[in-house]
């Protein structure tokens, strides 16, 4: 009688323990079918109004999970970096997108996917050949990618080639001068200053030079 009680307490432990164990494997195995799918899935390029990429994204991303959509939209991307924005002699941090105009979205490609995507606010369409869009190279990708993680920041002038300036600090302050060319990488730029009547070019930081 004992052996029976032992024997019924051991199948209902284990029936429970199988239980509680099954959630977690569908969990695991939907978690392998959307990577999966996820891998089959390619980059496409969707225009946008100017100045609504964030919108769009932001508004996409919702849609994607309020209508299941979660297995053919795996990643939506604006791609943008940082840039160092020269502005009245103070230096700003902005972030720059790369592509004004177009979001990037990792996705499987058919009827019910497109028609998400193209009638989210904002979208003007998919960019390919013809009617059909068309996704980009995984190599194009790997390059943007690489392209946004890049830590050096890029300084955005604020001047433009020919344009008179002011030196407002270093050994030539208060000299006039005029823009010869303009270093974004390393916010440079070189100034034509005259000095005993011949055109000079100095190297001066953005910082260094204001517009008259």
């Amino acid at each position: 009688m004992d052996d029976t009680n032992t024997e019924l307490t051991e199948e209902k432990q284990a029936s429970s323990t199988e239980e509680v164990q099954a959630p977690e494997e569908m969990k695991d195995e939907a978690k392998e079918a959307t990577s999966s799918a996820s891998d089959n899935a390619k980059w496409y390029i969707v225009h946008t109004y100017s100045g609504h990429e964030n919108k769009v994204a932001k508004s996409l991303r919702q849609r994607v999970e309020s209508m299941g959509f979660e297995e053919k939209i795996f990643d939506i991307i604006v791609p943008t970096r940082n840039t160092i924005k020269v502005s009245q002699g103070k230096k700003e941090t902005v972030k720059e997108k790369i592509f004004p105009g177009y979001v990037l979205v990792k996705m499987i490609l058919d009827d019910e996917s497109w028609l998400l995507v193209r009638t989210t606010q904002g979208v003007t369409a998919f960019i390919g050949a013809g009617n059909k869009p068309s996704p980009i190279s995984d190599k194009e990708v790997e390059a943007i990618q690489k392209f946004i993680k890049t830590e050096e920041p890029l300084y955005k002038a604020a001047f433009v080639q020919g344009e008179a300036v002011k030196i407002v600090d270093g050994p030539f302050t208060d000299f006039l001068g005029t823009i010869d060319d303009i270093d974004e990488a390393k916010g440079k730029v070189k100034v034509l200053v005259s000095i005993f009547g011949r055109e000079t070019p100095v190297e001066l930081d953005f910082l260094q030079v204001a517009k008259l």
